[in-house]
C-alpha cells in the first residue's frame, strides 16, 4: 500500500485519469473528492463487503434469498446516508 501525506486542497493522480483531492478534515474524518471517467466504478469498501456477505447468506437461505438481497440493499443504502 502506498501511503501519502496531503494537505487540504492537494490531489493525487491515479493512472492519469483519476484525481483524488483532499477536501476537508474534521476530527478523525476526512472528505475526499474523486474525479474519474463515468465508466469507472467507485464504491465504498464496507458496502461491497456487506453486500457480498449478504449474498452468500442469501444463497444458503433457499426461498428467502430474494428478500435477503432486498434487505441487504436497503441496509447498504441506509448505511451510506450521512
Amino acid at each position: 500500500m502506498l501511503v501519502l501525506t496531503r494537505k487540504v486542497g492537494e490531489s493525487v493522480l491515479i493512472g492519469g485519469e483519476i484525481e483524488v483531492t483532499l477536501l476537508d478534515i474534521k476530527g478523525d474524518s476526512v472528505r475526499i473528492g474523486v474525479k474519474a471517467p463515468r465508466d469507472t466504478r467507485i464504491q465504498r469498501a464496507e458496502i461491497v463487503e456487506a453486500v457480498g456477505r449478504e449474498n452468500s447468506s442469501a444463497a444458503g437461505a433457499g426461498g428467502d434469498a430474494e428478500q435477503a438481497i432486498l434487505d441487504a440493499v436497503a441496509r447498504s443504502r441506509a448505511a451510506g446516508r450521512d
